[in-house]
């Protein structure tokens, strides 16, 4: 009771009209900053933290306000991933996977609109979950450990290998390609450049935006180039806008548990909404079995990665309003947000400020709604997107892609590596090799590697460290169990 009462508290404050006008202001920017190719929640937090502050808003409108982009970018992220196979940031790379797919079919208005739902129901569920579970999780959360962490991330990329593609060795190719891709740059622990071929450019590795621009979209151009004929459209005909109640309810089930899914991997401090997406898709692929359809335009495919990513993006509030442990990139801001007003994330929060926890709290409830209502009424718009011509609309996702590369570091040297990694990635492509798992393993790689060195340092290089654990015994049980199913697919294929 005492919990509904300080819910109720922050509800009156989240339902004021200036606080939900700026709900709507921030969950509409989020939504257009995560349709933008490489930019990502993480940059349209911290683009705005600063004008929050700078106009004077208070504490709670601050918060209010960041959180709505956060959620909106979660949301708008799925857009371009669906739309043109170029995922808006690293959580909506498994949604290229059957989203592009479905919209090739003329069912792009589908796609998105389960999308939003299926956003929706994550969110709801983890903005509940932090409600009920958020002391106890907290708990559980702080038990995970450097070892614990890289042990979690060797199995989500064996999870890529064990289910995502039906060809696990090109699956394992591309994860290789991408966990090479980590290594330029400085040596986090002895500040030593390695593999920068005496480029400067390459001092601080390479980039995120470059990567996905190039893998993604500039190989996604050539592959247009290569079909297009004159006045052809992206695709032939948009179809219907929304879902029917059959489609809905095939994908229900899987939004749920996929909720589930995402928002104890959101607990995780650090773990993050790729890795949510990449496991909550693994598992609807395994529960489907030979009924799915997934890579080929699977609702279930949109659903469970959309689902996913959005209630982990709510759960990894939960490590920064307890412990002051961010619990993901973008929270890692939203505690620079609280220190600029003086406030100090942790259990101490809740009986300090308990309106500041409790209004936030509140407005993820507020802002997913906002973000229902204003998603689905412009599926029509964002489907249109395909009829363009394809004369047309090659020039503008280029335009788009380099403007978003040379947006980060403004150098001649990104445009061209992008470039090349286009050329690279379209060679892939026509072999048959998924990127996704070359992203997913870029992005992971480096959390990889520092928490093995951290794990390393802790053990004084004793090996045992890895496996010393029950966390640790568990998740590499896992782990030999989806390498097996790998083998399995391998030998039932030949």
């Amino acid at each position: 009771m005492e919990v509904l009462s300080f819910l109720m508290d922050g509800f009156a404050v989240a339902l004021t009209p200036q606080n939900i006008f700026i709900a709507f202001i921030g969950a509409f920017l989020g939504t257009i900053v995560g349709m933008l190719p490489g930019l990502g929640p993480i940059n349209g937090v911290a683009l705005l933290l600063p004008f929050a502050y700078s106009i004077g808003l208070p504490a709670e409108s601050a918060l209010i306000l960041l959180a709505a982009v956060y959620l909106g970018c979660e949301y708008g992220g799925r857009i371009s991933a669906i739309l043109i196979n170029v995922p808006g940031d690293a959580a909506a790379i498994m949604s290229t996977l059957d989203g592009y797919p479905l919209a090739k079919k003329g069912k792009a208005g589908v796609a998105l609109s389960i999308s939003a739902v299926s956003s929706f129901i994550g969110s709801t569920i983890a903005t509940i979950g932090i409600v009920i579970f958020a002391p106890l999780l907290a708990k559980w959360a702080i038990a995970f450990g450097p070892a614990e962490y890289f042990v979690l991330m060797v199995f989500a990329m064996s999870c890529l290998s064990g289910l995502v593609s039906e060809s696990p060795l090109k699956t394992l190719f591309a994860t290789l390609i991408g966990l090479a891709l980590t290594i330029p740059g400085v040596d986090a622990v002895t500040g030593v450049y390695r593999y920068t071929f005496d480029m400067v450019n390459l001092n601080e590795g390479i980039e995120f935006a470059t990567i996905v621009i190039g893998f993604f979209s500039i190989s996604e151009v050539l592959l247009l180039l290569e079909q297009t004929k004159t006045g052809q459209q992206a695709v032939e005909k948009t179809g219907k806008m929304f879902f029917s109640l059959k489609e809905l309810l095939f994908s229900l089930g899987t939004a749920f548990r996929s909720g589930f899914i995402g928002f104890f991997i959101g607990v995780l401090p650090g773990a993050g909404a790729t890795i949510a997406s990449a496991l909550a898709y693994t598992s609807a692929k395994q529960i489907a079995g030979k009924n799915g359809e997934f890579g080929q335009g699977d609702l279930r495919g949109i659903a469970a990665p959309e689902a996913a990513n959005n209630a982990s993006a709510c759960g990894s509030f939960i490590p920064m309003l307890t412990l002051g442990i961010p619990g993901s990139g973008t929270t890692a801001v939203m505690i620079g947000a609280l220190a600029l007003y003086k406030i100090t994330p942790g259990p101490q929060l809740f009986t300090e400020n308990p309106i500041i926890v409790w209004s936030l709290i509140a407005s993820l409830f507020v802002g997913n709604i906002i973000l229902l209502f204003l998603n689905l009424p412009l599926v029509g718009f964002f489907a249109k997107i395909l009829t363009v011509p394809r004369h047309y609309l090659i020039p503008i996702i280029t335009m788009v892609s380099f403007v978003g590369v040379f947006a980060i570091h403004s150098t001649v040297f990104e445009l061209m590596l992008a470039f090349g990694l286009g050329v690279f990635g379209y060679i892939l492509r026509k072999m048959n090799i998924p990127l996704s798992p070359l992203i997913l393993a870029f992005v992971l790689g480096e959390l990889l590697e520092n928490n093995l060195r951290k794990a390393m340092s802790i053990s004084d290089g004793d090996t045992s460290i890895l496996w010393g654990s029950n966390i640790t015994i568990g998740l590499w049980i896992m782990t030999a169990f989806m390498i097996l199913l790998a083998i399995r697919k391998i030998f039932k294929k030949k």
